[in-house]
């Protein structure tokens, strides 16, 4: 299926971020306005009323981190109803290929995805609406990696999609034979074999 990497438009900005609608409803990049001089950096990584007013009107419960090494590769992951979760993702360290893939049923986009480079330089964030699965590969030696969420965590609502299924037809750019997953990830359906709790 067609992947969407690159097809996105800039749309809206303000004084300290900028919003970039991709080409997948739900999926925006977000660049915060970085003001830089000879001590180094600063930049609002998040404001609860800019994200409201040009995001979405979300309301984060919890934030998470992880730390993994070249060659990881996690997901693709999602909680099912009624605790499906929206994400703000990015990468704090290193660099990640983050992936979201529409897995909602009658979307004009099902089983399409965006691919965003994430790094510690670019200070891209990416936000997930609900009703996609999401993963991300491991690009530089060592990543660490943050997201907010606006659902509590619930490990009876588990839910995923196999990261290497044919029909989805993703670029990991690094080789998924050689990636470490975890026995959980390697577990997980193909997309046509989900039973897909999700619709447009």
């Amino acid at each position: 299926m067609e992947h969407l990497k690159t097809r996105f438009n800039k749309t809206m900005e303000c004084k300290r971020m900028e919003v970039i609608q991709t080409a997948i409803e739900g999926l925006l990049i977000i660049e915060p306005r970085v003001f830089r001089d000879q001590r180094g950096y600063f930049f609002e990584s998040y404001s609860e009323r800019d994200f409201r007013e040009l995001v979405s009107d979300v309301h984060f419960v919890q934030d998470n981190e992880s730390q993994s090494v070249r060659g990881v590769i996690r997901g693709l992951h999602f909680q099912r109803p009624p605790y499906t979760q929206a994400k703000l993702v990015r990468c704090v360290r290193g660099t990640v290929l983050d992936v979201a893939v529409d897995i909602r049923v009658g979307s004009p986009t099902f089983g399409q995805y965006v691919a965003v480079e994430l790094s510690e330089d670019n200070h891209r964030q990416f936000f997930i609406s609900k009703g996609f699965a999401h993963g991300f590969s491991v690009l530089s030696k060592m990543a660490v990696f943050q997201y907010k969420c606006d659902e509590f965590y619930h490990p009876e609502a588990d839910g995923g999609i196999r990261l290497d299924d044919p029909a989805l037809d993703i670029d990991w750019q690094i080789p998924v034979a050689e990636a470490i997953r975890s026995q959980k990830d390697l577990s997980l359906p193909l997309l046509a074999d989900l039973d897909n709790p999700f619709t447009f």
